[in-house]
């Protein structure tokens, strides 16, 4: 399993629109072919900060969500309302302490 974070900075008066246009297309994304599941998280401190938390099955399938007509319609709406170039990382779990003990 391959975990993506991907930290979006938006413009002050994009955020909103963001939010919106989430809720749009956030089933879309968490349902595509070889996607776990997805969070989407906001920080507190900076509310123009948003986070995407992602579990893809492997590396291919993420890159097949990258090409895919989805992705192309997602990116190019939203890339203009960004404040600051987005960063990304794909990460591979070492420990969890929130699955559930027996």
């Amino acid at each position: 399993m391959l975990i993506r974070i991907v930290q979006l900075h938006f413009q002050e008066d994009k955020i909103d629109d963001f939010l919106a246009f989430f809720d749009t297309i956030k089933d879309k994304v968490n349902s595509f072919p070889g996607c776990l599941g997805m969070k989407l998280l906001r920080d507190l401190d900076t509310p123009t900060s948003v986070m995407t938390y992602s579990h893809w099955e492997n590396e291919a399938a993420l890159e097949n969500y990258r090409k895919s007509e989805t992705f192309g319609q997602i990116w190019p709406k939203i890339k203009p309302w960004f404040a600051e170039k987005p960063q990304a990382w794909s990460v591979t779990e070492h420990f969890n302490g929130f699955e559930i003990k027996d």
